[in-house]
């Protein structure tokens, strides 16, 4: 029997995160203090597209690329920007800026919906290129 499932982990993070609509989220797409960070699998990049100018950090990883001291940082993460995080609905991505901000980043926030709203909201997309491998 689980303690906690997943409803109760997301609304819990709801609760302790910035959310930002869709319409909050593209005032600031263009921002050069602002990163947008996809947390979707690859495979969904490449099948529903992506949001221009966003850093793929899959969220199974996004612990590591944070931290300064993992030998998998990702300097992206050292730049002193607003982080809003998005995945397909936006219960991973609600996670995972709870789990940032646990980890000490500040400035993190995530989009109501995910990148499924983003789309309905008609907002700005283009198609993953797919890379073969051969």
């Amino acid at each position: 029997m689980l303690k906690k499932g997943y409803q109760q982990l997301v609304d819990e993070a709801y609760a302790q995160i910035k959310t930002y609509s869709v319409a909050e989220a593209l005032t600031k797409l263009d921002k050069g203090d602002v990163q947008f960070i996809d947390v979707r699998d690859i495979r969904e990049l490449e099948r529903e597209g992506v949001i221009v100018g966003a850093f793929h950090a899959p969220r199974g990883m996004i612990e590591f690329w944070v931290d300064p001291d993992s030998p998998y940082f990702r300097p992206v993460f050292g730049e002193n920007k607003e982080f809003i995080l998005f995945c397909a609905a936006g219960w991973r991505s609600a996670l995972t800026t709870k789990t940032l901000m646990d980890m000490g980043l500040e400035n993190v926030a995530h989009i109501e919906g995910g990148f499924t709203a983003w789309k309905a909201a008609g907002a700005p997309t283009v198609a993953k290129e797919i890379k073969k491998v051969v």
